[in-house]
Parts: C-alpha cells; sequence; structure tokens
C-alpha cells in the first residue's frame, strides 16, 4: 500500500502547476512511476473505461459503466459512462453525474471548468449532443454555445491544443474523420482541410490523436491523407496557418497482419519534447510488426522512415502506450514483452509483463518494472501527469491489488 502521507506531499507539490491547466500536453517525469498503486482512487464496478483526463485537480473517466464507488467500496454511485473524482482524495463528485445516452471514448480538459467528451452517443440528460460536447465540471451541464455539428458517426480520440480542439473518429461531418475546431465555438476550422482516405475498412476511421507543439500525430483505418500515401499513420504539419501533411512516411503499417486485422495501428503518444513517438498495435501472432511497439522520430524525413526500435509482445494486442521521457508505458493483454520470436509463447528473451509493462526509451527493452494487471481485453487508457500515471481498463486487479478499472502509479 502506498503511504497516504506520501502521495498528499506529491501531490501538494505540483498542484499550482496544474491549476486550470487546460490543454492535455506530454508530462516528463524523472523517473518511473512506482509498481505500487495509490489508495485512494474510486472504482468502477462494470464494464471498461476508455479514456481518462485531468482539469486542475479532478480526472474525469469516460467509457462504458453504470455504477462506481468510492475507495472503501462503502458508497455507490449511479454514472453513466461519465464520472469524475479529485485527484488528491479520490471522492466521487457528487453533482458531476451527467447521464451520456452512449460509450464515451475521447476526451480532453477545456477552459473554466470544463471538459470535452467525446464518444458514440445522442444526448446528455435528455438534450440533443451528437458525438461530441463540452460540459461544466460544476454541475455536468452542456456549455451553451458550443455546437460541433458532428454528422454520420461517432469520435473515438480528440487532442486538444491551445485555442483549437482536434478530433477524430469515423463521422462524415463537418470533415470526414478528422477535423479541427473552435474550442469555444465548435465551429470547423477552415484552415485544416487534411482528409484520411483509402481506408482499409468499409470506411474510414482516426483511432488516436497525438499533439504536440507544430505536429499533429494522426492513425487509423486509412492508407493516404490528402492522397499522400501514409498507411495507418501519418504526420500533419500544424506550425503553420494553413495545416499540411508532412514530409514523414513510413511503409511499416503497409505489412499486413491476420485477416482478421486489416487495419491494426491503435495507440500513440509524443515524447514530451515532441522529438519522437512511439506507436502500439493489435494484429495477431504473425511476427513483424503485429502486436508491437515501435519508436519514430519525429522529425526524420522521406518515403519510408524506419522504426528506431520496435518491441513485439509475440502476439498479444497493445492497445494504449504513454511516453514520459523516463519510460515508454505500454498496455493491452499482453503476456511478455521482449519477445520478437513468440508466436502466442514465450520465445528467447522473452520477460513476463502481463497487461502492463515499461519500455526503456532509448535501447526499446522491456524495464524492470512489472506492477502485473489482469489482463482481461487490455488497457484502454493512459494519462501521466505529474503525480503519476493513471490507467483505465476493464478488469480489477492491478499492482497486485484490488482497483477496478481505474488505478494510478505514483511518481517515489
Amino acid at each position: 500500500m502506498f503511504a497516504r502521507v506520501a502521495l498528499a506531499a506529491i501531490l501538494s507539490s505540483s498542484a499550482v502547476a496544474h491549476a486550470g491547466a487546460a490543454a492535455a500536453s506530454p508530462v516528463a517525469h524523472p523517473r518511473v512511476v512506482s509498481a505500487d498503486p495509490v489508495d485512494t482512487t474510486p472504482h468502477v464496478l462494470d464494464g471498461i473505461v476508455n479514456a481518462i483526463t485531468v482539469v486542475g485537480r479532478t480526472v474525469v473517466v469516460g467509457g462504458s459503466f453504470s455504477e462506481v464507488s468510492d475507495a472503501g467500496r462503502r458508497t455507490t454511485y449511479p454514472r453513466s459512462n461519465l464520472f469524475a473524482y479529485d485527484l488528491h482524495t479520490g471522492r466521487v463528485l457528487p453533482d458531476f453525474a451527467p447521464s451520456v445516452a452512449g460509450p464515451v471514448y475521447g476526451l480532453a480538459a477545456g477552459d473554466g471548468g470544463t471538459v470535452y467528451v467525446g464518444g458514440e452517443f445522442h444526448g446528455i440528460d435528455h438534450q440533443r449532443a451528437r458525438g461530441l460536447a463540452r460540459l461544466r465540471l460544476s454541475d455536468g451541464a452542456l456549455v451553451p454555445g458550443f455546437e460541433p455539428r458532428i454528422g454520420g458517426g461517432m469520435v473515438s480520440t480528440l487532442a486538444r491544443h491551445g485555442s483549437q480542439l482536434y478530433v477524430g473518429g469515423d463521422f462524415v461531418s463537418p470533415r470526414t474523420a478528422l477535423a479541427r475546431l473552435d474550442a469555444t465555438t465548435g465551429a470547423a476550422d477552415p484552415g485544416f482541410t487534411v482528409t484520411p482516405g483509402d481506408p482499409l475498412t468499409a470506411r474510414v476511421k482516426v483511432h488516436a490523436l497525438a499533439v504536440s507543439r507544430d505536429r499533429l500525430l494522426v492513425d487509423g483505418t486509412f492508407t493516404t491523407l490528402d492522397g499522400h500515401s501514409r498507411p495507418q499513420v501519418g504526420l500533419i504539419d500544424i506550425g503553420r496557418r494553413t495545416a499540411k501533411v508532412a514530409a514523414w512516411r513510413t511503409s511499416t503499417y503497409a505489412r499486413r497482419c491476420a485477416t482478421a486485422f486489416p487495419s491494426y495501428v491503435r495507440g500513440l503518444d509524443f515524447s514530451p519534447d515532441g522529438r519522437y513517438f512511439v506507436v502500439v498495435t493489435t494484429g495477431g501472432p504473425k511476427g513483424g510488426i503485429c502486436d508491437t511497439a515501435a519508436r519514430f522520430e519525429t522529425y526524420a524525413k522521406g518515403s519510408n522512415v524506419k522504426p528506431t526500435w520496435v518491441n513485439s509482445t509475440g502476439g498479444d494486442s497493445l492497445y494504449s502506450v504513454a511516453v514520459t521521457g523516463a519510460a515508454v508505458y505500454v498496455g493491452g493483454h499482453q503476456r511478455w514483452l521482449d519477445n520478437p520470436q513468440g508466436r502466442d509463447s514465450a520465445g528467447p528473451g522473452a520477460v513476463s509483463r502481463p497487461g502492463i509493462g515499461a519500455i526503456h526509451p532509448r535501447t526499446g527493452k522491456a524495464l524492470s518494472w512489472n506492477p502485473t494487471r489482469e489482463r482481461g481485453i487490455g488497457v484502454k487508457a493512459f494519462y501521466a501527469h505529474s503525480t503519476g500515471l493513471l490507467v483505465g481498463s476493464d478488469t480489477t486487479r492491478l499492482g497486485r491489488e484490488y482497483h477496478a478499472r481505474i488505478g494510478m502509479f505514483p511518481l517515489p
């Protein structure tokens, strides 16, 4: 058990720096987080957690669930796919209880104590809200004036960047699968017209987004961006008035995995300085780039940029990744890391890392950090905060303790 006194000390030391933080950005950690989760996180009692964000001292959690409880499991709260709690104490916010009529897949912090919520829903609290909404944390109400006009599909991922909100999914309006919106009004930015195309599936879908100072990283079922070949992963230069596809391409994800996974790239994250990023995949036990984590250099140029390193699970899916500088955290339902010769088995050199693990950012080899996690479907959400690493999944054992679907590993 992690001492409450120690947790209070690290939280209070960072409270000023993060009070009122509006936009998610990569957070640098000076060291690897503890393998012993904090004791104060509440529990999600059913379903799955898909997304986490932090607004000031409030943690917002989204997914597909109906009940949560306090850390001591004394009080149960009905919650429809979205809830919030105090980062310091774990107290579930009683007045933030919006009824979201469908799963939540993406979250992003907003200004003035608000949060952006994306998913596959048609309304919130019996008010029209299709796929994307902005809510007040004080009472869960919709923020007036935010009208994004998402149509024809769902929102799977969000990335806030100053006055702009990047939105990905399989929607068809206001643009196809990828849009940049005004963070206040929700209006589509006419200066952003980059369009994913030629999908590997029936319709184009953006799975994940990450943003750095001047680059937007995007993955999904597409094989082109604005007609340029970008198999499943691409970088967009957002450091200019009109966004443009960056001169970066890799054919790494043009390779085939199992036929059940025509598109298999899932999570991604930039390093805190934006100089590199890591991509994780599913795909089945076929070796190669299937079921792996891979590092790429952001500002490399060329028609076929090679990964700096690849770490393979040997046949188990990875869904999420968080890069903190001290480590690359990966989560899924994997059994091993360092397992390039495994085929649903432990090959030479494989190390056991059930459900969660950490990789050295430079060498690409597994670190000794091994808290373990009940595997289930897998980790669907990481959020690196200045005080530690938040983890969301579908199971109840994390770090050899009961932490139902949400937990946090603190910085020691």
